[in-house]
């Protein structure tokens, strides 16, 4: 499963950034970069896109007038919006009409990848499964309309929702059910010393645990298994 992707920005220098963050997580692929809503509307018309990242603010035709253009069309592509545009008139909109997810520049690769990995995994429940549980459903409709309500718990001071689903992502694409802090390192966009943060806090949490394990040289080495009841306890904070 491939998904792929046009950009819609007018901005070179921005465009190239999301396409270099995009290119970084697995499932997608880029198919292309339109500098306008009009050239945008062109490319459409040959391309198969399955998402679109698409800026508000372009000369002529706006982002917003570009995805009202394709709602009216009937068109059913998918929209994650990356705009500077934070008020509540241009986000409720963007809403309105169907967009995923809404990015508010500058916004960090945590954001952008959380936004996207969110996306995949709605992608392939909704391509590939003909009906879905409860449970998939109620998943999905917190992801398109970004409701908190089943969220109580509050993250430590310093870590982030977003940085804290990545890390969660990548324990989940693990193949061996124990890993160690350097297993997450390696694919994680945050340093080391911060891996060890919010790995602490899942421990603290009860959604991981971790035993000490000793090298030949003696020093200790940390590693995690995702607790029995760690899959509902995470629900809390992503």
């Amino acid at each position: 499963m491939t998904i792929q992707v046009l950009i819609v920005e007018d901005d070179p220098m921005v465009a190239k950034f999301n396409r270099h963050y995009l290119e970084q997580i697995q499932g997608f692929e880029f198919a292309g970069w339109a500098a306008s809503g009009d050239e945008a509307v062109q490319m459409l018309e040959e391309l198969a896109v399955d998402l679109i990242l698409l800026d508000f603010h372009m000369p002529r035709t706006s982002g917003l007038q570009l995805l009202s253009a394709l709602r009216e069309q009937g068109s059913m592509v998918d929209i994650i919006v990356i705009s500077a545009a934070s008020d509540n008139s241009s986000i409720r909109k963007a809403l309105q009409l169907g967009a995923v997810d809404y990015l508010i520049k500058p916004f960090e690769f945590s954001r952008f990848q959380a936004a996207l990995s969110a996306y995949r995994e709605d992608y392939a429940l909704m391509k590939h499964k003909e009906n879905l549980s409860q449970e998939q459903l109620d998943k999905l409709l917190r992801h398109s309309l970004g409701t908190e309500e089943d969220k109580s718990g509050t993250l430590p001071k310093g870590l982030t929702e977003g940085t804290l689903e990545s890390i969660w992502s990548i324990i989940h694409k693990l193949e061996q059910p124990v890993f160690s802090t350097e297993d997450i390192t390696a694919a994680a966009p945050i340093s080391r010393i911060s891996v060890r943060k919010y790995l602490a806090f899942l421990t603290e949490a009860g959604i991981l645990e971790m035993e000490i394990s000793y090298g030949a040289v003696g020093r200790p080495v940390y590693m995690y298994t995702v607790a029995a009841e760690g899959q509902g306890i995470i629900a809390k904070y992503i």
